[in-house]
């Protein structure tokens, strides 16, 4: 089965105690689709500038990922830099430059209206759900979003989340969208919002994911997945992402989804995160095969008794 993913590709700076990297392939779909590639057929809509060339093309072929929806515009690609210092979980924003990614209009290949699965990434909600109505035909949809959004688009996001069926956004992120400081009840309040699960990460501490009564089976009762333990973080930038690809890209390589398969998912979600900070930039992403995800699986299994 396919999936899509709508978001960022960028460039990125990026400093950490390990040291420092320049003008490195990053964005949230390239993170996304990289690490959901090893899973199911991934397609891709984004912008790029006219410094996007064959070297960065290559990065996403390699893996057979379908580049046919990323718009080429005039001007540069996307561009972040960020620190990480003594918290590792947290980046100091260096600077933003959007450039052609401020304008980006979401554009959908005909030849992708097929996909069965839909990841909307961390772009304005108003985008997400166009693009979201226009893919109506999709088996099931995921989404993130972040504090900017929240804060500042409160009513497009509240329509956006009634489109979607998974949403995947961190602690700081679930307590803000529900003005509530206990995460169980913030949990409740975003499910009554629309989304029939929610999936709220937790950093180097994991994962826990919540169900809306009745959604994708019988019970309520929320499941959690710890986080494996690294020995060296050297760049947590697109760790989320790159666990949100590895957890939509297990749901699309299955016949059903049901609640068993997403709790699996949550560990595939964490295999490929882990995978994700041991190098800088999509490196570690870029070299991986099957056996070592399947491996480091085992390694989650083992860890908690997953059956």
């Amino acid at each position: 089965m396919s999936i899509l993913v709508v978001g960022s590709v960028a460039y990125d700076d990026i400093t950490s105690p390990s040291g420092s990297v320049k003008n490195i392939l990053g964005g949230a779909a390239t993170y996304f689709s990289l690490a959901a590639s090893y899973f199911t057929k991934v397609r891709v809509v984004a912008v790029v500038g006219d410094d996007f060339g064959p070297e960065q093309e290559r990065v996403f072929h390699k893996r057979g990922i379908d580049t046919r929806g990323i718009e080429r515009a005039k001007g540069k690609t996307f561009r972040w830099g960020g620190s990480y210092f003594d918290n590792l979980n947290e980046a100091k924003t260096d600077f933003t430059d959007l450039n052609v990614f401020e304008t980006f209009q979401p554009r959908i290949p005909q030849e992708y209206e097929d996909t069965e699965f839909l990841f909307l990434a961390n772009i304005q909600p108003t985008l997400q759900a166009n693009v979201r109505r226009k893919m109506n035909g999709v088996r099931l949809t995921g989404c993130d979003t972040m504090n900017y959004w929240i804060k500042g688009t409160p009513r497009e996001l509240a329509e956006t989340l009634k489109l979607v069926d998974v949403l995947l956004i961190n602690d700081t992120e679930a307590k803000m969208l529900a003005g509530e400081t206990n995460l169980p009840r913030a949990a409740q309040k975003i499910l009554a919002m629309g989304p029939k699960a929610l999936v709220i990460k937790h950093g180097e501490y994991g994962a826990t994911i919540f169900f809306r009564e009745g959604a994708f089976g019988i019970g309520r009762h929320p499941f959690r997945a710890p986080a494996l333990p690294i020995d060296e973080v050297k760049d947590p930038t697109g760790a989320g992402d790159s666990f949100a690809g590895g957890f939509m890209g297990y749901l699309a390589s299955q016949e059903e989804v049901n609640r068993e398969v997403l709790k699996r998912a949550l560990f595939y979600g964490g295999v490929m995160g882990s995978f994700a900070v041991e190098r800088f930039g999509t490196e570690r992403l870029q070299s991986l095969n099957r056996e070592e995800i399947d491996a480091r699986f085992q390694i989650f299994r083992e860890l908690t008794h997953l059956e």
